[in-house]
């Protein structure tokens, strides 16, 4: 019979069933479930996604997250049809154009059916399911509106979430959480024909546990297979998974050809561990491993990381290699907290055998420290062991010069900094040090140190004047190394400095812009007195860097073992050009120290200090357009019309993905190097990327890299080539290629990625956010 009278086929019924089964046998609802897509929208990926650690404390759930889709379990289920029959107590037939909607899933199809008593709808013909932004297109579909189980024949699937798509044979819902797809596929690739896929005989995904595991699985790029596995296993929510990570082949000029084949273990939300099983082929078998945490404690947060690595005989140094790295910072009550920074290498030639950067095979210095501190409103406490591993260029066997000096080990030392301001008028402040110093070829002793200082700013609009007094009192204890005279050494040293300044207004215009220009003259003041520091120790202390800052500090030394002696004026001019919002746009600033006396407080006696004045600085630095920003700083010797030191840099970035640095440095009788490095479209869709630092006191070149760069809509292709000095007689070449299916991998060898970003300043990934 039919429940209501026929109606023309032109006519289109909208039936509410929660209405009807109200009335009949009560009201009836969609059971409380957890509303979960067929096949979860996550990242499935042939690797896990090693990603920043959380802290315990912090939820898990995030968007995209399985966990954090929940239907509305009161919401009513409505269905639409051109015919509508059936029991009301049983079942409901719905024919032509058929709608079901409950909460967030929606099912279209050319004809269903739906048993009240099972909870359960199947449906024929152009069946189409949405849930959650997701959909599934087949043939027919059964699905069980209480419990989540059913299957959907011969779909198709689009996921909301980065884009995924697939057909399959057969898609068995198992639960709420869980489906089973049959000789599916999976591509983020758009249309019937993707560029790249992953097609496998079963595909579980289980959203409860937010992993999904593909059984007999294949790779295809360009209908090629390039990558197949018994088995694979990845987060649905792109979280991070215990899982193996993609290779990582390397073709080295030095190491020859190598693998890693990297296993990630995802122990805790706040913890995680990297296996790096890597075969160097010229030289053995070496395994690295890094361990990451984060957490919360009572107290405060911590934090670490470590990774370490062994070569195990090594065949071409006959010997066992190894590298350490940890680092730790911990909380243990308010203000009070500890940690440590341990590194250290097995020998001289680590960095250069195996570091992958300029940067890191120039390190010769490892520090190992540990440290713990205390800092409230008013004071900070320091008390800290430390000392260096120093390693040596191989070429200082023969070139003493490039012998590099071992650091003094800090046995302990300790320090204190304590500051008030504005008390009556009055800033104050206390610093005090206590250190230990020991070195296997110096003289070694103890040093205390305690300088007070005192200062009344008059600050008014338009102008300040700081007057300030210093006080600088050292004892040292000097034992095997020091004369037996001068093992008691004391120094008491005042010191006195005025700091004053002028800030005046203008409006003006910048480039045709309206801008408010400052111009900023300043002049500091120091007088110390000499004293006679020949026979103190030099445990720490080396001449300053000259610069901006450094023109405005009382003593040109750092470190307390010399306190240089100064009747000095310094003079300075700023002038900054500031848009109405606040922002910056240019900067001009020059500077110059006149001394009234000579110095006579020098780190080497034998070179002695006359000058009346000292090296003129000038810098320049802004943004004079929206896509053209530079920065220079010159110091130049007016007296011998010659420039010490000089840097200038300039970049244009007109667009996304458009960008040139130029740099040119030079400093005296060490170098004078111009650096180019740029990443620039090609042409619609390929990159190139590039960059070289060449030595013109040497003529040679000290880096170059390039690379290419194809950009499709859902994968990215790498290439490229990277060649740097890693000691004074020796290179390294790089050379990479990668392939980044988006959604599911990287494959390929090295790391171009890592190599562009740090060499290449404002470059942008191509598939940026993914």
């Amino acid at each position: 019979m039919s429940w209501f009278p026929a109606a023309p086929p032109s006519q289109r019924w909208v039936f509410a069933l929660t209405a009807i089964a109200a009335a009949v046998a009560g009201t009836l609802h969609a059971p409380a479930a957890r509303a979960q897509a067929l096949a979860q929208p996550g990242q499935p990926s042939v690797q896990p996604s090693v990603r920043p650690l959380q802290s315990s404390t912090q939820p898990s759930a995030q968007a995209g997250d399985p966990r954090a889709r929940v239907d509305d379990p009161d919401a009513p289920i409505t269905a639409r049809a051109e015919e509508i029959t059936g029991r009301p107590d049983r079942e409901i037939v719905l024919e032509r154009d058929v709608e079901v909607i409950r909460g967030e899933t929606r099912l279209s199809a050319d004809t269903a059916c739906y048993k009240l008593v099972e909870q359960e709808v199947s449906a024929k013909g152009d069946v189409n399911m949405w849930r959650f932004g997701d959909r599934y297109q087949g043939d027919a579909l059964q699905l069980n509106l209480d419990s989540g189980k059913g299957w959907v024949l011969h779909p198709e699937y689009k996921m909301k979430l980065n884009n995924a798509q697939g057909r399959a044979s057969r898609i068995d819902f198992v639960n709420q959480d869980v489906a089973v797809v049959t000789d599916g596929t999976y591509s983020t690739c758009e249309g019937p024909n993707p560029d790249w896929y992953l097609k496998s005989g079963t595909l579980r995904l289980d959203a409860g546990r937010d992993v999904g595991v593909a059984g007999k699985s294949v790779v295809y790029f360009k209908g090629v297979p390039i990558l197949g596995a018994p088995a694979l296993s990845f987060s649905l929510s792109g979280a991070r998974r215990s899982g193996w990570l993609p290779p990582n082949v390397s073709f080295r000029s030095k190491g020859a050809g190598e693998i890693s084949v990297p296993y990630y273990f995802n122990i805790a939300p706040n913890r995680d561990l990297t296996l790096y099983p890597r075969l160097i082929l010229d030289r053995g078998l070496q395994m690295g491993a890094t361990a990451r945490y984060i957490g919360q404690t009572g107290a405060g947060s911590y934090a670490g990381q470590t990774h370490a690595e062994v070569l195990f005989n090594d065949r071409e140094a006959n010997a066992d290699r190894w590298l350490i790295n940890s680092t730790h910072a911990q909380a243990l009550a308010p203000g009070w907290s500890y940690g440590w920074n341990i590194r250290g290498a097995s020998d001289d030639d680590y960095p250069s055998d195996f570091s992958k950067s300029v940067a890191a095979s120039a390190e010769r210095q490892l520090l190992r420290e540990l440290r713990s501190d205390y800092q409230n409103q008013y004071l900070s406490l320091t008390a800290r062991v430390q000392n260096y591993q120093v390693l040596q260029d191989p070429a200082a066997a023969t070139d003493p010069s490039l012998t590099v000096p071992r650091p003094y080990d800090l046995l302990p030392q300790v320090r204190l900094h304590a500051r008030r301001y504005d008390v009556k008028g009055f800033d104050w402040a206390l610093d005090a040090e206590a250190t230990r110093f020991w070195h296997p070829d110096l003289v070694r002793g103890d040093r205390l140190v305690v300088a007070p200082q005192i200062s009344y700013p008059f600050v008014r609009p338009g102008y300040f004047v700081t007057p300030k007094l210093s006080l600088h009192a050292s004892s040292y204890q000097l034992g095997e190394g020091a004369p037996d005279d001068a093992r008691s050494l004391t120094r008491v040293l005042p010191t006195f400095s005025i700091d004053s300044g002028l800030v005046y207004e203008r409006e003006t215009k910048l480039f045709g812009r309206a801008v408010t220009q400052t111009l900023e003259p300043r002049l500091f003041y120091v007088r110390t007195p000499y004293k006679d520091q020949s026979d103190f120790p030099n445990f720490d202390t080396a001449q300053a860097g000259f610069n901006f800052a450094q023109l405005f500090t009382e003593n040109r030394y750092i470190g307390s073992d010399r306190i240089s002696d100064a009747n000095q004026l310094t003079a300075a001019l700023v002038s900054r050009f500031m848009e109405p919002g606040g922002a910056e746009r240019l900067r001009l600033a020059l500077g110059q120290r006149f001394y009234f006396r000579q110095q006579r407080v020098l780190l080497d006696p034998t070179t002695p200090l006359s000058e009346s004045r000292s090296d003129l600085l000038l810098a320049a630095a802004g943004r004079i357009a929206e896509d053209w920003s530079f920065d220079s700083a010159v110091q130049y010797n007016a007296s011998a019309r010659s420039t010490f030191s000089s840097n200038y840099s300039v970049q244009w970035q007109p667009g996304p993905k458009k960008v040139i640095n130029a740099e040119y440095r030079y400093l005296r009788d060490s170098f004078q190097n111009a650096l180019l490095s740029s990443q620039w479209p090609l042409s619609a869709r390929w990159y190139g990327v590039a960059r070289v630092s060449y030595s013109l006191r040497d003529n040679k070149i000290l880096e170059s890299l390039v690379g290419l760069e194809y950009k499709a809509d859902c994968w990215v292709f790498r290439t490229g080539a990277q060649r740097f000095v890693t000691t004074i007689r020796n290179t390294s070449t790089d050379v990479f290629f990668q392939l980044e299916l988006n959604g599911l991998s990287k494959l390929g060898f090295g790391s171009p990625l890592e190599a562009f970003y740090k060499s290449i300043p404002g470059y942008q990934r191509l598939n940026q956010g993914r």
